[in-house]
């Protein structure tokens, strides 16, 4: 099944951006240390990096990815042909609504707040190249580049999740709301790809 061009480029940028970004903000490779032992000077260059990424910026990727989906799958329940399309786009809006719900209130508690960073900036932006080139579609074409763009989202984060943004929390309840989450990102990466199989074969 083929999809056009525009879509398909700004969906892949906006899943490279969320790996890519997020490894390049969370990690920052430590300067190697002067030593006298040649021996311990070769171990500090071989340390893996360290994550310098804080809850504060975790807390707003969060927030940011979870309302980049809900805003598209409004989008969904009005473009959308196929019920089951527009069933998940309403899953969309109910689960990440209440985990950018629980982010804020754990945020509010810790008196932290979300601190907008350079990915949560690239996010939205490809979000919003994604959301213009969904917009010039409707019924099948549209159920078929949104699912394929949910299954290549929900893939990016929960790989963020297990390398990056879960590892690097601090706080243990910020972390714990993150590994709470992440089963839900990966019912919903299983559910789109069976709803991308179905629209595949029609």
């Amino acid at each position: 099944m083929s999809y056009t061009v525009p879509v398909t480029r700004t969906t892949l940028l906006w899943c490279a951006t969320l790996i890519t970004s997020v490894a390049t903000v969370a990690c920052e490779s430590p300067k190697p240390q002067p030593a006298d032992d040649p021996a311990a000077a070769d171990q500090t260059t071989q340390q893996p990096a360290a994550p310098v990424i804080t809850d504060a910026q975790i807390a707003h990727i969060v927030v940011t990815a979870n309302s980049i989906d809900s805003s598209l799958a409004e989008l969904a329940k009005t473009r959308a042909q196929s019920s089951s399309v527009k069933d998940f786009a309403q899953t969309m809006i109910t689960d990440h609504g209440a985990v950018n719900r629980q982010a804020v209130q754990l945020a509010q508690r810790l008196k932290v707040t979300p601190e907008s960073n350079e990915v949560s900036r690239q996010l939205q932006q490809a979000a919003e190249e994604a959301r213009a080139g969904l917009e010039s579609k409707s019924g099948a074409e549209f159920d078929r580049a949104y699912i394929q763009r949910e299954v290549e989202y929900h893939q990016a984060v929960a790989d963020a999740l297990d390398n990056t943004l879960i590892p690097g929390a601090q706080n243990p309840e910020l972390k714990a709301l993150l590994e709470s989450a992440r089963p839900a990102f990966g019912a919903h990466l299983d559910r789109a790809r069976r709803i991308q199989g179905t629209l595949e074969k029609s």
